[in-house]
């Protein structure tokens, strides 16, 4: 066992789930990965192993047929995760988030019809908030959903950037309405988009265009989706109550910079592993280029950035297992996660020197794929923004 990324204080559960997860990546991801990632294929065997681990249910209540998991499970088995392909953890990443805004805010009938389903990975989440014309601004989303006489409502607008937005059943959509108070956070309400899985038109009135080609992130697909009067019922409105939908899905964004925290404590972590690999097998000079003190030295400061983005990540886990307000170390979880998986694979990539920029080595993937992880939900800008605003409140002069 490693000694990198280990967690003490865990029970015999979460070893034991961790344990299982952990083979299955050595197992089943990892000697496949490259493969499905150059040819861009979606990694169905792997989901379908997913499946029966559990692990699209780890947080969903056992009343729902979920393990009934913390948060902190559920980060670990992600980590672990994104440890032998990134883009595997982004098949649940979404999942996982619209799972959580349905345990928490929504209606008992909701919670009865899609949570059972999803715990067992048969309907798949989307999360769409994103828009062509609109990144971090959230307040100017420009979708709107226009309520019909009969209680209904017809959606009209276009959404950027869906993981799983070919795959999803179930797309919790933030939405511009005419309802809620006169503040631009309060007239937007979330709906539970049901469609059909596929590309296409999967719903009318809901057309899925095809997948967005990317630099890495490759065989999960990532999409656009076009509403024109799709309608849906009143009854998928989130919580049942319009004007909500920007706090539900800030809340949803919350316990997401935890997950892309662990994706990129995964990223760094195997990149670190590869790096000392490969520095025990390269000789210059006559030894293991390992022994040479600049590469030593790289590799005892990629060590401790792994450890260091692994604690905090952990950290923000716990607070809000216990029920603790953490939007602040959320967000420096995510930061320094991201920025440290970032520079962890990079330092691993010039190890490996020339053979680095082979596709025939796995650290080329992960050059490419670490970068989505300084981007996705939120980029360190964001992060910086929400904990600077929170130091000066918090430490705010007087007198």
């Amino acid at each position: 066992m490693p000694r990198l990324c280990e967690t003490d204080g865990l029970t015999e559960d979460q070893t034991e789930i961790l344990k299982a997860v952990r083979v299955f990546v050595d197992e089943q991801i990892i000697p496949v990965a490259q493969e499905l990632e150059h040819s861009d294929t979606y990694p169905t065997d792997i989901v379908e192993g997913l499946k029966e681990l559990g692990v699209f249910g780890l947080m969903i209540p056992e009343e729902y047929g979920g393990l009934g998991e913390s948060l902190l499970t559920y980060a670990l088995c992600v980590e672990e995760i994104a440890r032998g392909w990134m883009s595997v953890s982004g098949v649940i990443n979404t999942h996982f988030i619209v799972a959580y805004m349905v345990m928490q805010h929504g209606t008992e009938e909701q919670k009865q019809k899609y949570l059972p389903q999803m715990a067992t990975g048969e309907m798949r989440g989307a999360f769409s908030m994103s828009e062509p014309g609109l990144g971090s601004d959230v307040s100017a989303v420009s979708t709107k959903a226009v309520k019909q006489d009969d209680g209904s409502y017809k959606i009209t607008g276009s959404k950027m950037w869906l993981t799983n937005g070919a795959e999803s059943r179930l797309v919790a959509t933030l939405c511009k309405t005419d309802e809620g108070a006169d503040s631009v956070y309060k007239n937007m309400t979330t709906f539970l988009i049901e469609k059909d899985s596929g590309f296409g038109e999967t719903a009318p009135g809901l057309t899925i265009p095809g997948k967005i080609d990317k630099m890495g992130y490759k065989g999960v697909e990532t999409t656009e989706m076009v509403l024109e009067n799709h309608e849906v019922r009143a009854d998928q409105v989130l919580g049942g109550e319009p004007g909500k939908g920007f706090y539900q899905m800030m809340d949803g964004v919350e316990v997401g910079r935890v997950n892309v925290a662990a994706r990129a404590c995964g990223l760094a972590w195997r990149g670190f592993e590869l790096g000392v690999a490969y520095a025990q097998q390269r000789q210059t000079f006559g030894k293991p280029i390992a022994e040479h003190q600049a590469i030593l030295f790289r590799i005892a400061e990629m060590a401790t950035k792994v450890e260091v983005a692994h604690t905090m990540m952990v950290k923000a886990a716990r607070m809000k297992d216990t029920g603790q307000r953490m939007d602040v170390e959320a967000g420096m979880a995510k930061m320094v996660a991201s920025e440290y998986a970032h520079e962890v694979v990079e330092d691993s990539f010039r190890i490996h020197g020339g053979y680095g920029y082979s596709k025939e080595y796995e650290i080329e993937r992960l050059y490419r794929e670490v970068a989505f992880m300084l981007i996705g939900e939120g980029t360190t800008d964001i992060q910086k923004q929400i904990i600077g605003r929170a130091m000066l409140k918090d430490y705010k002069l007087k007198g």
